[in-house]
Parts: structure tokens; C-alpha cells; sequence
């Protein structure tokens, strides 16, 4: 093996010592099994979810977002929650606060919430549901064992919510980590870069 993947290994085993023995709250009088964002705890994953294996965990981290209709960049930090039952789908939470240039807490911000489903054929569905008003269903594939990219198919607005078209997204691994890259189409735009961020594994 060469230096540079015993460094990789090295630092995966490092973060690991810290985040292996973390779980999501547990529920003692649940009668069925609580979701797990740690693979070492809780049910088996089910193996339709193996193509997804990469991702459970809790993860968190900093972005950017911005976009022509608002006044950008802004810095925003976020946790996104990966988590499974068992069942042949993944959870989904993501809950998102502002940051000023400073990296102090300016106050909460977006939260969606939803699920992964893949299917036989290495498709993926992944369902979102935005505090905003808005629903979005994205049909993708992975590109590898530790990248993912989808894009809408449908997207559902309230009558308040935002004039969003359709949206992609792009997941990976990068040494560890977990980034993605969003763009969207919205109030008249056409499609472009929106949000960018890169999460560190807090669980799992």
C-alpha cells in the first residue's frame, strides 16, 4: 500500500474513534426498532440500501448559498441526518442555521425532511419535503460507489412558497466528508449553482 493510503486509512480510523460510539437518540419503549445513523447499532441494512451504505450517519458542516435573486454569497452551517429502520429505504433530515462572516449562529434556517429509495435497477428516489412549502421528487443514480447525482422530476409549491421549477444534486465522499453541490431553477431563472457544502461525520 502506498504512504498516501496509509495517511487514508490512518485518518479514517481517527475521525472513526470519535464518531463510532455515537447514535441517534433511542426511544426504550419504542415496540419497533428506532432508526440508526450507526451501522454498528440497531437492525441490519437492508441490502437494497447497500448502494447508499456510504452516507448513513449524521454529518455536519459549512456551505455557501447564493443565487441572483438574493444578496450572496451567504454562509450557512447544517446537519443532515441519514438513517435507517431496517427497511428498504433511508431517512432524511437536514436542518440548516445562517452564519454571519465571523462564523457565529445568526438564526435557524431551512429544514427538509424526507426519504432515499432505491430500486432494483440502481435507480433512486428521494423525496423532500422543504419547511418552505415545497415538495420535490428527484429520480438519480450513483455515479460510483461514493458519488450520487439526481435531478426533479416533479416539484409541488404552496401558494406562498417560492416559484422553484426543478433542482439537481450532486453527493460524494471527498476524503471522508460528505459534500454536494445543489443548483436550482426558480423565481424566473434558469438553472445554476445555488448551495455548496461540505459536511464532517459527527455519528457513525
Amino acid at each position: 500500500m502506498t504512504a498516501s493510503g496509509d495517511d487514508a486509512i490512518a485518518a479514517a480510523q481517527e475521525r472513526a474513534a470519535s464518531t463510532r460510539t455515537r447514535n441517534l437518540p433511542l426511544w426504550d419503549d419504542l415496540p419497533i426498532p428506532n432508526d440508526t445513523a450507526n451501522l454498528r447499532e440497531g437492525p441490519n441494512l437492508n441490502d437494497a440500501c447497500l448502494a447508499l451504505l456510504p452516507m448513513v450517519g449524521v454529518w455536519r458542516g459549512e456551505g455557501e448559498v447564493d443565487y441572483p435573486t438574493i444578496e450572496g454569497p451567504v454562509k450557512f452551517a447544517q446537519q443532515l441526518t441519514i438513517a435507517h429502520d431496517g427497511r428498504p429505504f433511508l431517512t432524511h433530515e437536514a436542518r440548516t442555521w445562517l452564519l454571519d462572516d465571523e462564523g457565529n449562529v445568526i438564526r435557524p434556517a431551512a429544514r427538509e425532511s424526507g426519504f432515499w429509495r432505491p430500486q432494483e435497477d440502481d435507480t433512486i428516489e428521494l423525496l423532500l419535503t422543504h419547511s418552505s412549502g415545497i415538495v420535490e421528487l428527484y429520480y438519480g443514480k450513483p455515479r460510483n460507489q461514493t458519488s450520487w447525482e439526481l435531478g426533479t422530476d416533479a416539484v409541488i409549491r404552496t401558494a406562498t412558497a417560492k416559484d422553484v421549477t426543478a433542482a439537481q444534486r450532486l453527493y460524494g465522499l471527498i476524503e471522508g466528508s460528505l459534500g454536494y453541490v445543489e443548483e436550482r431553477a426558480m423565481m424566473g431563472q434558469e438553472m445554476q449553482p445555488h448551495v455548496s457544502a461540505l459536511l464532517h461525520r459527527v455519528v457513525g
